[in-house]
């Protein structure tokens, strides 16, 4: 039988405010926009997309976190970091709710799985040793 993983991005976006974008989604309550990435679309033009859908805003990815697996769930969540530069806050379908939070509070709206701690690992460049800025184009890896 063919492996059948569903391949996800997320951001994790953070304006001039040091403030955190979180969407409020109908099933999971607080998180970050993100979501599965479609055929032949690549992993960074899947966060700005899915984040723009999901939220209204405009994002440049600035750094790549890192790749997180759910093997119960057949998962592989690949998340970056961003920056605004565009885009004016709004709702959707997959979105009840949107707004920039300071980092704390932002933490402790968020109560999913283990979205909290992805955000932590996302904003600390001491726990991950590939936490660096793009020097190649995402679409080429």
């Amino acid at each position: 039988m063919a492996p059948k993983h569903i391949v996800s991005a997320a951001a994790i976006v953070i304006n001039e405010r040091n403030e955190i974008l979180l969407i409020k989604g109908p099933k999971r309550g607080w998180e970050m926009p993100g979501g599965q990435v479609e055929e032949g679309e690549s992993l960074k033009d899947a966060a700005i997309r899915e984040t723009k859908e999901e939220s209204g805003m405009d994002i440049e990815v600035t750094k790549f976190c890192g790749i997180f697996q759910n093997v119960s769930s057949c998962i592989c969540n690949t998340l970056f970091l961003g920056r605004p530069v565009g885009g004016e806050l709004t709702t959707s379908t997959e979105s009840l709710e949107v707004g920039f939070f300071p980092i704390q509070t932002a933490l402790e709206m968020v109560s999913w799985g283990n979205f909290k701690q992805r955000i932590q690992f996302c904003l600390d460049e001491k726990l991950h040793p590939f936490y660096v800025e793009f020097s190649i184009p995402l679409k080429d890896c």
